[in-house]
C-alpha cells in the first residue's frame, strides 16, 4: 500500500505512523514518497514521486484534505491506482474517511467492502506552443484577476460558438466533481459528480444577467482574455497559477485520464452534501 501525506499538516505525523502500524501488522508492505517516509520516522521503501508510488502499489492513501486529494489525483493521472483520501481538513468532499475512522476504513477495504468511482479529469491547453502546454484538474480551472481590483473581460465560446462576454472578477470552468468547490461559493449549481457536464460560473459578474451555464462534458470551452493592463491568471484546482496575456486563449475539455476514488460502505454524494452543507432535510 502507498502512503502520501501533506507534510504541512502537523496532525499527519501521528496518523501516518498509525497507518504504518495498522498495515504492517497484517503483513502488507508499505511504500511512501520521501516526505511521508520522514513523517513515519521509519526506514520505509520510498518512491521518488507520486506517479512512481502509484505504479508500485494497489491502493494509495492520501492524508490531508481535499487539496491533497486534488494534488495527488493530478500527479498520478494516467494510472488506475485507487486513491483513498483521509481527511484532516475541513469540508472533505473528496476524502473517504476521517482520521478517527482510519482503522475501520482499512478493515473495510481489506474485506472488499469498498467501491471505486472514476471521476473525469479536465484539461486546459494554451496556444503558441507545439504541442500546447496542458494542465490537468479534477475540480476546476479558474481564470481570475490579480491583486489589482479591476474588472477583466473574457470571451467564451463553446465548441467554437460564441456564448457570451463576461465582465467581472473572473470565470470558473468546473468539472462535475468541482461543483461543490469554488463554483458553489460563486453561486453555481450543485452537480452530481456522475453528471457528464461542465459548469461555467462567472465570479462577481458586472451584469446581473450573467449566470452559471451548464454544457456537455464532451464540449470544448474556449476562453479568451480581452482585457488589457489587468494581471490575469489561470489556475488548476487553485494550485498552479499561470499568467495569461491579452488575446491569449485557453481551450478546456475533458481529459482522457480519470481519478479513481475509493468510497466506503454507507457513503453517498447526497449524504455528504447534507452533512457538509448542514442541510436538515426538514420541512419549514
Amino acid at each position: 500500500m502507498g502512503l502520501i501525506a501533506n507534510p504541512e499538516k502537523a496532525a499527519c505525523r501521528n496518523l501516518v505512523r498509525k497507518a504504518v502500524r495498522l498495515i504492517t501488522a497484517t503483513g502488507r508492505a508499505v511504500v511512501a514518497d520521501p516526505a511521508t517516509a520522514r513523517l513515519a520516522a521509519e526506514a520505509l521503501p520510498q518512491s521518488a514521486d507520486a506517479a512512481t508510488l502509484a505504479a508500485q502499489c494497489d491502493l494509495l492513501l492520501a492524508f490531508g484534505g481535499d487539496g491533497t486529494v486534488l494534488r495527488v489525483a493530478r500527479q498520478i493521472a494516467g494510472t488506475t491506482t485507487p486513491l483513498l483520501g483521509v481527511n484532516l481538513g475541513t469540508l472533505g468532499f473528496l476524502t473517504a474517511t476521517s482520521s478517527r475512522g482510519l482503522a475501520q476504513a482499512l478493515e473495510q477495504v481489506w474485506a472488499g467492502q469498498c467501491t471505486v468511482e472514476s471521476r473525469p479529469l479536465i484539461e486546459a491547453s494554451g496556444p503558441g506552443k507545439a504541442p500546447p502546454h496542458i494542465e490537468l484538474a479534477l475540480n476546476d480551472f479558474v481564470i481570475s484577476r490579480g491583486t489589482v481590483p479591476r474588472l477583466i473581460e473574457l470571451e467564451v465560446k463553446v465548441d467554437g460558438q460564441l456564448l457570451t462576454h463576461y465582465r467581472g472578477d473572473g470565470l470558473i470552468v468546473s468539472s462535475p466533481t468541482g461543483s461543490t468547490a469554488y463554483s458553489l461559493a460563486a453561486g453555481g449549481a450543485v452537480v452530481s459528480p456522475l453528471a457528464e457536464v461542465f459548469a461555467l460560473t462567472p465570479i462577481c459578474a458586472h451584469t446581473l444577467s450573467s449566470r452559471s451555464v451548464i454544457v456537455s462534458l464532451d464540449s470544448t470551452v474556449q476562453v479568451k482574455l480581452l482585457s488589457k493592463r489587468v494581471e490575469t491568471f489561470l489556475a488548476a484546482d487553485g494550485q498552479t497559477p499561470t499568467r495569461m496575456l491579452t488575446g491569449g486563449e485557453v481551450a478546456i475539455r475533458r481529459s482522457a485520464h480519470a481519478a479513481h476514488l475509493v468510497w466506503l460502505p454507507g457513503s453517498s454524494f447526497f449524504g455528504t452534501l447534507r452533512e457538509k452543507l448542514n442541510w436538515s432535510g426538514s420541512s419549514l
